[in-house]
């Protein structure tokens, strides 16, 4: 296995130290004395207008980072990435996201297999069962059509399909709805089902292995919750219990053997491959929900999306790929001014849950402290990556961004052709909603001096409380509408963004390691919880009182 490049070690990196050192970003002067500028550093992927004029980058700083990623040699690691070569390393897989989404007719051949192939074959799977589904033709266990989805799954066979069904609902069809079960808190199990028809309800239980624990006892909780009620309300008997939960349950696995002990037909279990990681997979089966929810030709729209970014990053030079340029500006960021989060700030609602999904996609992936090849990191990896809607977070926590005392970098998102325009008399609402994106990146960038808060009239003892620095980074990113195509493109964005950062770091950004500590403890201490004295007496002394005060809570 071939080590890392320690990205510290090479000219690049001790170039950028040097231009780090002192630095003082001045994006008032640089916009003033440079028209260029924005023509420049904005930058054209796919439907993305990517705008990162308002960044700590100027033409020494750019040519700097785009070195390191060439000393680095990002772009040999992309092609070894979409070549099927096993750059997770620890697990001693292929990294083929991106095989998902090739359009039929494609080819790669990887340990002897066109994995291409296998994709089509198994998404024409799920779109059958889609169209069934949408059209009526598959009814439940007493002939009703499906009007509500419930989705079983945990980190990325919960967090892809959610976001994607709350960004593209206005394109589901009308009459049916999902619902997305996660946690392993009996409550969100009670609250998803509570009201449902159970005989009006399809429930897709995603888990690769069948053995996911959060995901099987919901699957379990909800199989006995569909059970009850339809015997309650007489619509089956003793012994029709197996014909229900096949009509009303279908799985995303491939553990075949599993799927049908818990009673789903194999036939209606659609699969995934070792190759695909959960925070990669909603383009895969794991979005079945999404895909009944949109229908198959906007899944298409949704894979032809991440393709065109996939192919752009794969090909664009490195000082005109939007991934990857933004990758090196989080390295610029995070390695040599201290940044230690990162916002994403969507402008479009129905992204409300794109900066939780890129959470698991950036901190899972990045959050290492060992390069692929065992050593230890040489820096510091990974950003802790947050966000709300504008303008929700605009009277939440844009204070601290604005005149705080720290370093955040953030990601402006928004649609030019909402799916929802509407007027407030004379008043275009869309346009005033984006009029707050387009000042909000101008006050981070040019902020307002003290001589401009005095000639406000504002007295001299409140002037230094209303200044704004300014020179805070952001990329404003733009589309023409949130359709499945860009959705598609903004998720793809940020996968490569990732890849590249954990490129420079030497990282393996594609196993997990770090998420199964406490899941093997969790079922180590199964037993103390339930009241077992010796298995509570062989536990730390913090623990042993955490799990004494709750047996001593509980009720019943």
């Amino acid at each position: 296995m071939q080590s890392p490049v320690d990205a510290t070690t090479t000219e690049a990196w001790g170039r950028l130290s040097a231009l780090a050192h002192d630095y003082r970003p001045d994006l008032r002067t640089w916009f003033a004395e440079d028209p260029g500028r924005t023509e420049r550093l904005t930058h054209t992927a796919g439907d993305l207008f990517v705008d990162l004029s308002k960044n700590w980058i100027d033409g020494s700083v750019q040519e700097a980072l785009v070195d390191l990623a060439d000393q680095v040699h990002l772009t040999d690691r992309i092609d070894a990435m979409f070549r099927g070569d096993r750059i997770n390393v620890t697990e001693d897989r292929s990294v083929l996201h991106t095989a998902l989404r090739k359009p039929a007719g494609h080819s790669l051949v990887v340990d002897g297999k066109d994995v291409v192939a296998d994709v089509h074959a198994e998404l024409e799977k799920m779109y059958a069962f889609a169209r069934r589904v949408r059209s009526g033709e598959w009814r439940g266990v007493t002939g009703k059509t499906i009007r509500t989805i419930v989705n079983i799954g945990i980190g990325g066979s919960d967090l892809g399909p959610v976001m994607a069904y709350e960004a593209l609902k206005p394109y589901g069809q009308l009459g049916l709805e999902c619902r997305f079960i996660s946690n392993i808190d009996p409550t969100d199990a009670a609250e998803k089902t509570f009201l449902l028809d159970p005989e009006t309800t399809l429930v897709i239980v995603a888990s690769k292995t069948f053995t996911t624990l959060e995901t099987l006892t919901n699957a379990r909780i909800v199989k006995s919750w569909l059970l009850t009620s339809l015997r309650d309300r007489g619509a089956i008997v003793e012994g029709q219990e197996n014909e229900a939960v096949a009509k009303h349950f279908v799985a995303v696995s491939t553990a075949l053997d599993k799927v049908a002990a818990f009673g789903i037909d194999p036939a209606n279990a659609f699969g995934f491959w070792e190759w695909v990681g959960g925070r990669y997979s909603v383009d895969s089966a794991v979005g079945t929900s999404l895909a009944v929810y949109i229908g198959p030709d906007n899944f298409e729209a949704f894979l032809a999306g991440f393709h065109v970014m996939d192919e752009h990053f794969r090909t664009a030079p490195i000082e005109e790929n939007v991934p990857a340029l933004m990758g090196l500006l989080n390295v610029w960021y995070n390695n040599f001014h201290g940044a230690q989060s990162h916002a994403v700030l969507p402008y479009a609602q129905y992204l409300h849950r794109f900066a939780a999904y890129l959470q698991q996609l950036t901190m899972e992936s990045n959050g290492k402290s060992v390069r692929w090849d065992g050593t230890p990191v040489t820096t510091d990896t990974g950003e802790i990556f947050w966000g709300e809607p504008g303008t929700n977070g605009q009277h939440a926590f844009y204070q601290l961004i604005h005149q705080g005392t720290r370093l955040i970098p953030a990601d402006f998102i928004a649609v030019a052709n909402p799916a929802n325009p509407t007027r407030d008399g004379e008043n275009d609402v869309h346009e005033l909603f984006l009029g707050n994106f387009f000042a909000q990146t101008k006050a981070l960038a040019f902020g307002r001096t003290a001589d401009e808060v005095r000639a406000e009239g504002v007295r001299e003892e409140l002037v230094s409380a209303r200044v704004f620095a300014g020179n805070k980074p952001t990329t404003s990113i733009m589309a023409p509408e949130l359709s499945p195509s860009v959705l598609g493109q903004l998720i793809a964005l940020y996968e490569h963004i990732t890849f590249t950062q954990g490129v420079v770091w030497g990282i393996d950004s594609f196993d997990q390691w770090g998420v199964e500590l406490g899941k093997a403890m969790a079922k180590d201490l199964t037993p103390a919880v339930s009241g077992d004295e010796a298995a509570i007496e062989a536990q730390d002394q913090s623990t042993k009182a955490l799990i004494r005060y709750y047996r001593a809570e509980r009720h019943g």
